[in-house]
């Protein structure tokens, strides 16, 4: 493993730079919980922070943005075009929305949150035109399996930058971390902690004692060794920092066995391949 540092960034296939972590803030309130959480951790190093107009945060997410110190073209901001809205000229809107919420001139990545049957692929029209247009520097998806990526693939002009997948010790997505890197798209990880569901799992408190770091340290090193972005949320200042330092120690070949050990397709949130989205 090369050494690596929290100023080093993922490539994407289009050549622009991603940080390797971010600042999840799904359930963050809007308003000063989500304000006060992406200042921190702006001021602890994160550079990228990840949000989707679900969440119902994007306005206090801009927020910060404006008050802190740091340049916007330093900042990497993601956004996410929700269920209700996928459709070409519904996704446009969705868009727009978004950026007024934000208050941003452009994203640097926006993600479809769901592949919505009979629907992603005009959303992904959409998503093109925006980044044709300049108003997007990268496009993806989330929670899109295989099949959802070949009905992309299919059809579209320019190829997702990245999938955002659930993605922890349980639910190590080996297939899918490998079908995306065959074809050059960035695997990043949603709930990579699992909410706290892996803390307690032998073997992490094994490499919590060898390593003198906590197990959510333990985890989030796991992914950036995978070569996987990784976005732990929360709103405590002192777990975004201890989430942050992650890049003074390296865990083993050994290490990671024991980890990927602890995959037994453990999904905590919904599966997209049966997920009725109706409810």
């Amino acid at each position: 493993m090369v050494t690596i540092s929290v100023n080093d960034t993922y490539t994407l296939n289009n050549g622009v730079k991603m940080p390797f972590i971010g600042l999840g803030v799904y359930k963050a309130e809007n308003g000063s919980q989500v304000k006060d959480a992406v200042l921190a951790a702006i001021e602890a190093g994160y550079r990228h922070i990840d949000t989707a107009s679900f969440y119902g945060n994007e306005k206090g997410v801009g927020e910060a943005i404006r008050a802190s110190d740091v340049p916007r073209d330093s900042l990497f901001i993601t956004t996410k075009v929700w269920n209700d809205d996928l459709g070409y000229e519904e996704t446009l809107r969705a868009f727009e929305v978004s950026m007024d919420n934000l208050g941003l001139d452009y994203l640097d990545l926006y993600l479809i949150h769901w592949p919505i049957e009979g629907r992603y692929t005009e959303a992904w029209k959409a998503l093109e035109k925006l980044y044709d247009e300049g108003r997007v520097k990268a496009i993806g998806v989330s929670n899109f399996h295989r099949q959802h990526l070949e009905g992309i693939f299919a059809m579209c002009r320019v190829k997702p930058m990245l999938n955002q997948l659930e993605y922890h010790p349980h639910l190590a997505q080996k297939e899918m971390h490998a079908f995306c890197k065959a074809h050059d798209i960035q695997l990043e990880a949603w709930a990579p902690l699992k909410r706290g569901g892996l803390f307690e799992e032998p073997v992490i408190q094994q490499l919590v004692e060898k390593h003198g770091k906590t197990p959510a340290q333990i985890i989030l090193r796991w992914d950036l060794q995978n070569g996987v972005s990784t976005i732990p949320k929360s709103v405590t200042p002192s777990r975004i920092q201890e989430n942050i330092d992650i890049f003074d120690f390296e865990l083993s070949g050994a290490d990671m066995e024991k980890i990927d050990s602890l995959d037994s397709n453990q999904r905590m949130g919904k599966n997209p391949d049966n997920f009725s989205f109706d409810e």
